[in-house]
């Protein structure tokens, strides 16, 4: 089918935007460029090949009825695939439109899920812990709890966030956790710096 300049110029413009998701999502999603004006050839370009498909491959069933009908939904997000082997998938399909309302090219993700769930897996069984032991513990400094509750409480009467803090409110809160006690608690510089985001010379020279 003969194409329109505007037609090639969309065509060429996403050949870019597909390289570019290729390089991005590699290696764990595919990324296909369909040209639905020619469903029988349809696919331009395939990043990170998943699928064993190749340019020049025909057109999914999604893309022959999204080429029939420019009613068909634009985006597609997030819905179960499988590849020809059996591996579960997640994919989503963009259709692009030309200035006339007629469907040119669909741009196409598909998500190998196989490594995602394996690796679900062993960060379950990694972070699981034994809570029938009977123990609990915590390996901070007691105290720190009590620290940066002071701190959010200090912050948030201000209308503010611990880390938006500005250097005359630091000061004015050293000052307050000082009167509390808290600033007695063992390694109180090191946790009110990390919950503030500044370095311990910072709330060293807040709290002169």
């Amino acid at each position: 089918m003969k194409k329109t300049p505007e037609q090639q110029n969309l065509l060429e413009q996403l050949r870019q935007v597909a390289d570019g998701l290729g390089q991005t999502l590699a290696p764990f999603c595919e990324v296909v460029l369909h040209d639905l004006l020619e469903p029988e050839h349809a696919i331009l370009a395939i990043h990170n090949n998943l699928s064993g498909r190749s340019v020049g491959a025909p057109a999914t069933e999604l893309g022959l009825a999204r080429a029939a009908d420019p009613d068909f939904a634009q985006v597609i997000a997030n819905y179960p695939n499988t590849f020809a082997d059996g591996r579960l998938a997640k994919s989503t399909s963009i259709g692009i439109k030309d200035s006339q309302g007629q469907y040119v090219a669909a741009l196409c993700m598909n998500v190998d899920l196989t490594v995602f769930r394996s690796l679900n897996s062993l960060l379950t069984q990694f972070g699981a812990v034994n809570t029938a032991a009977g123990v609990s513990e915590t390996l901070e400094p007691a105290g720190a709890d009590a620290i940066r509750a002071r701190i959010d409480q200090f912050a948030a009467r201000l209308a503010t966030t611990p880390r938006a803090l500005k250097a005359d409110e630091r000061k004015a809160l050293m000052r307050e956790l000082k009167e509390s006690g808290l600033s007695d608690v063992r390694r109180a510089m090191e946790i009110v710096a990390a919950y503030l985001n500044v370095s311990r010379a910072t709330v060293y020279n807040d709290a002169r």
